[in-house]
Formats: structure tokens, C-alpha cells, sequence
């Protein structure tokens, strides 16, 4: 992708608000420096995920040369942008296989779709934003339904973090201490905090990153809502259950005052135990992991992960509200097409609408 000066490239506009925007130079004509600028002035993800968004971009950028003979951005049309999408889903490679899946043609479509929307908003297209018409591919692979938990792994996942707080961490000598809640416990273990982690995952639908990385003054309790960041740094703010409010206070409350002592500096909501080795004062990731593993194997759930508890909360949004945008506002999708799939039947609800016939 060509480099272009960043004088060339910016301009002050003003907003509706009266601050200044810095955004890519209106009489620019090149798709390449409109890409440039994108990155420069409006991209915020991490760079991870920048890599893949540039690798995206160029990959139409390379299509747009040699279909038309140059970047300029009157030759970006829609029946261009269709075409393109023709050929990421024909398009072979040496051993005769297709060169991407589905659900790779539909990344590509959505990173191509936000970056047109944006250039769109300082230089309209002549004929209209190119990608506003262009439909994502029909992918039943982009989400499986299937391993989202069912209402019936919720409750068991559910009764065993609140088991933590009676037998969690407790010596397994049967011999010696027949009453498991009378059993010596780990110095390091905490019950509160396991229980709520599990019930902030079944009961918001948030990801693992975004469970570490609530802070205190982030739980709303009059609001019922946790605040935290996502994917690229973005706030979002979940509504949570009664119950998952009640596990998140009673560890406020009971237990991290305990960890609080050690990691006076640490903003962050769930911390680990004093003792562990941890200078950062966060839970990791890996944490998450282990701490939803144990209770799954205590509630006798298989294959199922963190995220699984994230599609099962947009599974029953879709079935108590039908609602798409309860979907979307909840798990904080940007494309609506995400939220949409959630309304898919796994092969057994199929199968058994088929077989109930009275």
C-alpha cells in the first residue's frame, strides 16, 4: 500500500459538536492514501487485529488494480464491490481447493464494508457507498449455535459456583473429614470471587478479556450493569442478572477486602489471592480458564468453554425478547448480522419439530 505524507493526507473539519476532527484530505482520489488514513486517524483495535484488517484491505485494494487499472475512488462502485465479493468466493488456489472459507470471505466483506462507511462520510461515492448493499455469505459456520450452554447446563454450571462457597478448595481426605464443609481449606482459595467470575460469564455474556479486565468503580449496582473493555479497547456496558449482581456484591463485600490489603493499587475488581505471584494485581486470562473448568467438571458439563456462555446468552435474548437489537446492545455486536444468527435451530431443535407433529 503506497505511503502518502501525512500533510497530504489531513485537514481540519469540525464536528456537529464544534471539536476538531483530523480525517484524510477531501480532494484525495487514491483508495490506497484513504486506507492510509484510515488506519492513521480512525483505526483503534489492537495492532493483532490492525494486521488483519490491513491484510483485508489490501487484498481488495490489489482486486481494484487489476480489474480497473488504478485506486481512484469515483471507479469504486457498487458492481465493483460485487464482484469482488464474486471472486473471494471463487477464487482457487493452486491445488484446485477455494482459496477462502465462508466465514473468511465475511471478514473481509465486514472490514471492507466499515472502512467504505467511513470514507463514504467525508467523500460520498458518486453512486453511494459502494458495500452498503453488499450482503454477508450465507456461512453457517460463522457461529456455532451448538456449542452454546443450554438452559440446563446453566442451572447445573450455576448450582455448582454456588457450591464453591461450601466445599471449594477444601481438603479431599474422606477419611479423616467425612463432612466435606468441615474440611480444611486452602489459604490461597477463593470461593466468592470463582463463584462470581463463573456467574459475571453465564449471566452478562461477556468474554473472558473483558471479565479481568472490570475495575471496582465499574460495577453499578442501582443500574444493574458492569462496565468494562472489549475487543480494540471499546467500552461496553453489560446488564447483568439479579443473582449474577448478588454473587459480584457478596464477593465486594466478604472476600476481596482480604486481597485488597496486598494489592492496594490494583483497580481491577477480581484480584488474585494474596500470596500469588502476580505484580500486575489482575486476574489472568488463563485464571478465567482454570476457575470455569473446575466448575464445569464439578456440574459434570463437557466441551463447553467461557465463550460458550457468551452464545448462551444471545441464544435466550433471541428467545425471550425475538429481538435482534436486545442481542446487539447486550453482547456489544457492531454488525447486526452476528446478533441475527442467533435466531439459527441447532439440528436437534430441528429434529424435534419435525418428530412433534400433533
Amino acid at each position: 500500500m503506497p505511503k502518502t505524507g501525512k500533510k497530504g493526507l489531513q485537514t481540519t473539519l469540525r464536528n456537529d459538536l464544534g471539536r476538531d476532527l483530523v480525517v484524510v484530505n477531501r480532494q484525495i482520489d487514491s483508495v490506497a492514501a484513504w486506507m492510509a488514513a484510515y488506519f492513521q486517524f480512525e483505526v483503534t483495535t489492537l495492532e493483532s487485529s490492525q494486521q488483519v484488517q490491513r491484510r483485508d484491505l489490501k487484498t481488495f485494494l490489489e482486486f481494484m488494480l487489476a480489474e480497473v487499472g488504478n485506486d481512484r475512488l469515483p471507479n469504486w462502485t457498487p458492481r465493483l464491490s460485487q464482484a469482488f465479493k464474486s471472486w473471494l468466493q471463487h477464487e482457487v488456489n493452486s491445488e484446485g481447493h477455494r482459496r477462502w472459507n465462508d466465514r473468511t470471505v465475511n471478514r473481509m466483506l465486514a472490514h471492507l464494508k466499515t472502512f467504505a462507511k467511513w470514507v463514504h462520510k467525508y467523500r460520498p461515492f458518486p453512486l453511494g457507498n459502494p458495500m452498503e448493499k453488499i450482503k454477508l455469505v450465507a456461512a453457517p459456520s460463522l457461529l456455532s449455535i451448538e456449542r452454546a450452554i443450554t438452559s440446563t447446563e446453566r442451572r447445573r454450571l450455576l448450582d455448582a459456583a454456588d457450591l464453591l462457597v461450601e466445599t471449594g478448595g477444601r481438603s479431599r481426605d474422606r477419611h479423616r473429614y467425612r463432612n466435606a464443609t468441615q474440611r480444611p481449606r486452602r489459604q490461597d482459595y477463593r470461593p466468592y470471587r470463582n463463584r462470581a467470575i463463573v456467574y459475571a460469564l453465564i449471566e452478562t455474556g461477556m468474554r473472558r478479556a473483558a471479565v479481568v479486565a472490570i475495575e471496582v468503580e465499574d460495577v453499578e449496582v442501582e443500574e444493574r450493569a458492569l462496565r468494562t473493555s472489549e475487543k480494540g479497547g471499546m467500552e461496553q456496558v453489560y446488564q447483568i442478572s439479579r443473582e449474577g449482581l448478588t454473587a459480584i456484591t457478596d464477593y465486594l463485600e466478604k472476600e476481596r477486602p482480604l486481597d485488597a490489603k496486598h494489592y492496594k493499587k490494583s483497580p481491577a475488581l477480581f484480584l488474585p489471592a494474596t500470596g500469588k505471584v502476580n505484580a500486575s494485581g489482575r486476574l489472568s486470562v488463563n485464571a478465567v480458564n482454570d476457575i470455569w473448568q473446575q466448575v464445569c467438571d464439578a456440574a459434570d458439563v463437557h466441551g463447553k468453554t467461557p465463550h460458550s456462555a457468551r452464545h448462551g446468552m444471545g441464544r435466550h435474548l433471541m428467545e425471550k425478547t425475538g429481538n435482534v437489537e436486545a442481542v446487539q446492545r447486550q453482547l456489544g455486536h457492531k454488525n447486526a448480522a452476528y446478533s441475527l444468527q442467533y435466531a439459527r435451530i441447532t439440528k436437534e431443535e430441528l429434529n424435534t419439530a419435525l418428530d412433534d407433529r400433533e
